[in-house]
């Protein structure tokens, strides 16, 4: 029976454990593929790096053909969850918007203890790499991270109502993600070093079996689902779940319209950018002239800590005393700043340093999100999260494929290049937000119109 209306506990541990996985699962990955190149052991299990500098010798082209199989294994991988993914973030979101947001919460969760485990077989049995793609897909149909994402920022906008309290909720979500994978990534350096990557993968699988707990017996339902039966799993019911998005559209006005669009695409087109570069920061920080350990590429993590909570921050802050738009074109402003350093870093105390102009750089999609939020109603959240976790899991992976390909074509003669595309892609969301501005967008202002206009259509 639940009892309590916090799901930052959830979105807390979720992240813990996942931002755990995500580098031991590529590190694991790494070294399986080092191995078959190489024929040798376990190739980072002290306090030296392995990796090789000198350009002239044969060893050096074989590491490049590493870094080059882990980034397209990457994006098969990634690519072979893509459709379930994507077409169960719109069902699992929108469902909760007249049901409740537990499913979106429940069952990715499930889908990322799979994910683990599927990771825990391969490194136990020494499995083929290949038993991944099974585990991905089963954990595609259960939603994957967008969904609960979706399925948080959802339960937020159900218990938030005061609207110019909504940025700070907002990038507080934000900030508890970030917070969590720094503490992640400096623990997952750590836990490789002490327990090797057979049971490193146990921490991460339990963390997720005690969150399924928590969001069963303890975190409250915002939505009562007395009538799941005849409403569900009925036609009309059936129909319900996709119908939300194309009626969020459909019955808004023209400005309304407008507004929404541009700031989706604002929204997607950063995601892009930024999530992009930040997916491969580990291969390009085991990399030469880096060549970090686990241990250093834990402590990179953990410094991006403080960029959330830098954003964080910013917004709670400067929502005092600038508009929306504004603080994102300084969140974009970092990010552009702190990716283009990366691009030409090639000391561990530079990479280290690249966090600082970053600070801010977490600003932007929460700010954004608000921003989506305070244009439609209240009863129109759950199905405006709908279609951002739909969009968000489509860019995400579509991200990942078209980054990790481009960063496989340009590590042997520019490693950097990714984020210098990053930086020059983040002029984009820049320029749509500034049109935003120029057409006399105003958030609360807009917001009232809407109300004024729906009510006008009410009554008549």
């Amino acid at each position: 029976m639940g009892l309590l209306y916090l799901v930052e506990p959830v979105m807390a541990i979720y992240c813990f454990a996942s931002f755990t996985s995500y580098p031991l699962m590529q590190q694991y990955v790494y070294q399986k593929l080092w191995e078959d190149e190489f024929n040798s052991t376990v190739f980072f299990n002290d306090n030296i790096s392995h990796c090789e500098t000198n350009q002239s010798n044969p060893n050096y082209i074989h590491q490049k053909e590493v870094q080059k199989r882990a980034s397209l294994f990457y994006t098969t991988l990634d690519l072979s969850s893509l459709i379930p993914s994507l077409l169960m973030a719109l069902i699992l979101v929108s469902y909760g918007d007249q049901h409740g947001r537990k499913a979106s919460l429940l069952l990715p969760s499930i889908g990322a203890l799979l994910t683990i485990s599927g990771y825990c077989s391969s490194s136990f049995f020494d499995l083929p790499l290949e038993i991944l793609y099974v585990s991905s897909v089963f954990s595609g149909f259960l939603g994957g991270f967008a969904t609960f994402i979706g399925g948080s920022f959802s339960y937020i906008a159900d218990i938030a109502k005061d609207m110019q309290k909504k940025n700070i909720r907002i990038a507080f979500i934000d900030m508890v993600l970030g917070v969590s994978s720094g503490v992640a990534g400096i623990t997952s350096g750590y836990i490789i070093r002490a327990l090797g990557f057979k049971w490193s993968f146990a921490l991460p699988a339990f963390l997720h079996i005690l969150n399924i707990l928590y969001i069963l017996f303890i975190l409250e339902e915002t939505v009562k689902r007395s009538d799941f039966q005849q409403n569900v799993l009925s036609k009309e019911g059936f129909k319900e779940l996709f119908s939300g998005v194309f009626v969020l559209f459909k019955h808004a006005s023209c400005k309304k319209r407008v507004a929404i669009s541009l700031l989706m695409f604002a929204f997607m087109s950063y995601l892009f950018a930024n999530f992009g570069a930040v997916s491969l920061f580990t291969l390009y920080e085991l990399d030469s002239p880096l060549c970090w350990d686990p241990v250093l590429v834990g402590w990179g993590s953990a410094l991006s800590t403080f960029c959330f909570i830098g954003s964080f921050l910013g917004v709670f802050l400067f929502t005092r005393c600038l508009k929306d738009a504004y603080i994102v074109f300084i969140g974009i402003a970092s990010w552009i700043g702190g990716v283009t350093m990366a691009a030409f870093a090639t000391t561990t105390v530079t990479m280290m340093l690249v966090r600082l102009p970053l600070l801010f750089s977490a600003m932007p999609l929460p700010v954004l999100r608000s921003m989506m939020s305070k244009v439609v109603l209240e009863n129109e959240q759950g199905a405006l999260f709908a279609c951002i976790a739909c969009l968000e899991s489509l860019t995400g992976s579509l991200t990942i494929a078209v980054y990790n390909g481009i960063y496989a074509a340009t590590v042997l003669w520019f490693p950097g290049f990714c984020f210098l595309l990053s930086a020059v892609l983040s002029l984009v969301p820049f320029g749509v937000v500034w049109l935003l501005l120029c057409i006399g967008h105003q958030e609360r202002d807009h917001v009232l119109l809407i109300n004024e206009e729906s009510s006008t259509e009410a009554e008549s």
